[in-house]
Formats: structure tokens, C-alpha cells, sequence
């Protein structure tokens, strides 16, 4: 573990992962805070974003750019403990960095930043239920997409997730606006100040 700490490799992919996610989270946002978006629109851009990063810095860090993805590695064993660490935590800090970049261009008249928030009809057990499945569908399309012991696959992983992170929005932004990645939701609730049901 203290050998892997000292790899030049490992922290270029911490460093990927921090600009990756700050992209991320900037085009993500910056989408769902326009005056025309919708859905379908939100939804398209979560999923474009990640197909193009995940292309963009995969051959890098593995482009997990989502902490949801770098524990479903550790508990596969695909990764090792102080990576998943040090993932999560560049992760998270490059959420909030995208978060605040978004927070100081913002148009006027935009009071938050896209923040994932259960809808009125939804009790918070619900709205975990909804969050659990989807991102798990996303975790095992990630797992399924990037298995080096599958010879199966021909496929383009970086268009398989990005094809599954904008199902998961389809299916769970009007619901709670989409936490499939806790990353997102982390860095809009530290600029906005605001944890209100945030687990």
C-alpha cells in the first residue's frame, strides 16, 4: 500500500479525477440551471458529460467519477483502499470546485445550483429506494462494461455509462432530482449550504 503511494500514476489519476469530476459537475450543472432545461435535457447532458470524460481520462484514473462507482471497484477488488480513499476524496473536493465555478457565473435570478431535492409526493424512504436502484443499475453497467475478464463486450464502455447515467436521470430526477452520484449532490449542497435529507 505505502509502495503504491509513492507512484507517480496513482497521483496523476487522483488529479484526473478531481479535474474529471469539476467538469462533470460543471457541464452537469451548469445544464440544470438553464432557463430552457428539462429533463430530457438535464438528463442528456449528465450522460454526455460522462460518456466524454470516461473517454477522455479512462486510459488515466479508469474515469470512476463517482464515488458510488470507486466503491463497487473496492468491493470487487479491482482497486485497492488507498486509491478508492484518495479517489473519493478528489472526487468530492472537485464536485465542490465545479459546484463554485457554476455558483459565480450563474445568471441572475438563479438561486441554487441544480441541488437534488425529494419531490413533495415522495417520503424519504421512497426517495432512498428510487436512489438505490438507480444507482445501482449504473454500478453494474459499470462493473459489466469494464470486466477485463469478459471477452464478450465490443462495445464502447464510455458510451455504456454515459447511456446509463442518463437512464438514471430519466428514471430518478423527478423523483429526487437524481443523486446517482454522491459526488454531484455533495458539491451543490456545500456552495448552497444545504443538507436537507442528503445521506
Amino acid at each position: 500500500m505505502a509502495s503504491e503511494l509513492r507512484t507517480g500514476a496513482l497521483w496523476r489519476a487522483v488529479i484526473a479525477e478531481l479535474v474529471g469530476m469539476t467538469l462533470f459537475v460543471f457541464m452537469g450543472i451548469a445544464s440544470a440551471i438553464g432557463e430552457e432545461s428539462s429533463e430530457v435535457h438535464i438528463a442528456l447532458a449528465f450522460g454526455l458529460a460522462i460518456a466524454t470524460l470516461a473517454q477522455s481520462i479512462g486510459h488515466v484514473s479508469g474515469a470512476h467519477l463517482n464515488p458510488a462507482i470507486t466503491l463497487g471497484l473496492l468491493v470487487s477488488c479491482q482497486i485497492s483502499a488507498i486509491r478508492a480513499a484518495l479517489y473519493i476524496l478528489a472526487q468530492m473536493l472537485g464536485a465542490v470546485v465545479g459546484s463554485g465555478i457554476v455558483y459565480g457565473i450563474r445568471p441572475k435570478g438563479v438561486k441554487d445550483l441544480g441541488l437534488n431535492k425529494i419531490a413533495e409526493n415522495m417520503t424519504p424512504g421512497k426517495a432512498f429506494g428510487v436512489e438505490f436502484i438507480a444507482t445501482l443499475q449504473l454500478v453494474l453497467c459499470v462493473l459489466a462494461a469494464t470486466d477485463s475478464r469478459r471477452n464478450d463486450v465490443k462495445g464502447s464502455a464510455p458510451l455504456a455509462i454515459g447511456l446509463s447515467v442518463g437512464l438514471g436521470h430519466f428514471v430518478a430526477i423527478s423523483y429526487t432530482g437524481c443523486g446517482i452520484n454522491p459526488a454531484r449532490t455533495f458539491g451543490p449542497a456545500v456552495i448552497d449550504k444545504y443538507f436537507k435529507n442528503h445521506w
